[in-house]
């Protein structure tokens, strides 16, 4: 298993990848293929994939604002899970904030993702119940489907 800092060139298997994913959310303009070559080019040394003979099995969009980092649309191919692949993309993506000097990062995963939330509480993320989350969508063309 290949594990390394996503590139451009990866979009078309990581967009594929999003797709086998069910209860996955796709957003029209951020996941498109130009919203993730602007989210790459932000954050070229964040983002990671995990590779298997040629073929994308898991993939972190990871980035940060230079004061906190954030890991967006973590997974990793259904028939590949339970192998360490997950936990090692995310290791990936804490020494590439390291690097970068953040102090903290943080994940958000819906309430209905049984799979996501058990992974975040046994790799010892904290879940957080004395914040509340609040989004502003500023562009309505900007739609999430979920897969």
């Amino acid at each position: 298993m290949n594990i390394r800092a996503m590139t451009e060139e990866d979009y078309e298997q990581v967009h594929t990848l999003w797709l086998s994913i069910s209860g996955f959310g796709i957003r029209s303009i951020d996941d498109s293929k130009e919203g993730v070559a602007k989210f790459i080019r932000r954050n070229p040394t964040t983002s990671v994939v995990a590779e298997e003979n040629g073929k994308i099995v898991g993939c972190i969009l990871c980035g940060h604002d230079g004061r906190r980092g954030c890991l967006y649309h973590v997974c990793v191919d259904k028939a590949y899970r339970k192998h360490g692949i997950g936990k090692a993309m995310v290791n990936f993506c804490i020494q590439a904030l390291k690097e970068e000097e953040i102090n903290k990062v943080s994940i958000i995963a819906f309430t209905t993702n049984e799979v996501g939330n058990k992974f975040w509480r046994k790799m010892g993320w904290e879940f957080r119940e004395d914040l509340n989350y609040y989004d502003l969508t500023i562009n309505e063309a900007n739609i999430t489907t979920f897969v």
